[in-house]
């Protein structure tokens, strides 16, 4: 008994150690070790994305703490010009507020909103499309007209129509409490077309192969044949539009938060911040809009190299 007692803990090393080796092995670790673009990317985002999540314990103060602010160290420009002071590194807001913390955290609402912007559109576009492609006649026919119409507005349009409708319903006092749920879902209203359609013409192609008819054959319901065999075989492409999306739902909540439809500015996010540095730019103030700014577009730039480097990767005609 103690020697298969023993051996069981080894077994699980070895299984474990041969899953990695596979995983390192494989057709997408190759292509990313030898894509310098995706490299770089990965380590951009993941510095971005350690500092965001890492914002309480890393940020050099809390932006957000009225206690800490002081409007005596209001509007000092970044260390290395003239006038810096060494303990705000890019410099302060008007309200006194050191600019680098306020990258981090509203890096951290920016991603946030995003990442559950993105996933809810997956769920309702993917779930829609399996139903639509898998269903056919008229189910599939109103699932798409509803996507073609919507499709003829601006995605932004639809975000704002959205985050309207949710202020006049609910009442001001509710507002706030409530304006990061009303984001995620103006957001995920504006894109769930693209998952649907992209799986719908996956599905219409998966549910004539045999092992969907086999699974016919046995008395699967069709729930479960969309869940334990379709879905499966959907999920490669969604995986590429989302890593994709992603950095679109980003910029529509920093355009968004810059029309002040946002969330609140008591928790600001980087579309936040560009909007109230944009009020100093031209009158010297440039480091309260421009440092937001990049960081905005360095966040974007690298999960778009990320998403264009997986699809790639994962397309099958491009491997050699």
């Amino acid at each position: 008994m103690n020697d298969v007692t023993a051996a069981a803990p080894a077994a699980q090393r070895a299984a474990t150690r041969g899953a990695w080796h596979r995983a390192w092995d494989s057709d997408v670790a190759w292509s990313f070790r030898h894509s310098p673009v995706a490299i770089v990317s990965a380590i951009v985002f993941t510095l971005l994305l350690g500092g965001a999540v890492l914002a309480p314990w890393v940020a050099p103060h809390d932006p957000f703490d009225l206690r800490t602010l002081n409007l005596l160290d209001s509007m000092k420009p970044p260390v290395w010009v003239p006038d810096g002071v060494p303990a705000y590194l890019l410099g302060t807001d008007d309200q006194g507020r050191d600019v680098l913390s306020a990258i981090l955290f509203g890096a951290r609402i920016s991603l946030l909103v995003g990442v559950a912007a993105v996933a809810l559109a997956t769920i309702v576009g993917v779930t829609l499309g399996l139903v639509a492609g898998y269903a056919g006649g008229s189910v599939d026919a109103f699932i798409m007209r509803i996507a073609d119409v919507q499709l003829s507005f601006p995605a932004i349009l639809i975000a704002l129509l959205v985050d309207g409708v949710a202020r006049v319903a609910l009442p001001r006092s509710a507002q706030e409490d409530v304006a990061f749920v009303v984001l995620v879902l103006a957001i995920a209203a504006a894109n769930w077309v693209q998952y649907a359609r992209t799986v719908r013409g996956s599905t219409l192609v998966e549910r004539n192969k045999e092992y969907v008819q086999a699974a016919r054959v046995v008395g699967l319901s069709r729930l479960a044949i969309m869940r334990r065999h379709l879905l499966p075989n959907v999920l490669g492409p969604v995986l590429v539009l989302a890593t994709i999306n992603l950095p679109t739902a980003i910029v529509t909540e920093a355009t968004l938060s810059f029309l002040g439809v946002g969330v609140p500015p008591t928790r600001p996010s980087l579309g936040t911040l560009i909007r109230v540095g944009n009020d100093f730019l031209f009158s010297g103030e440039w480091w309260i809009t421009i440092f937001p700014g990049a960081a905005l577009v360095l966040m974007v730039l690298a999960v778009n190299l990320l998403g264009d480097w997986l699809r790639d990767a994962l397309n099958p005609r491009l491997q050699s």
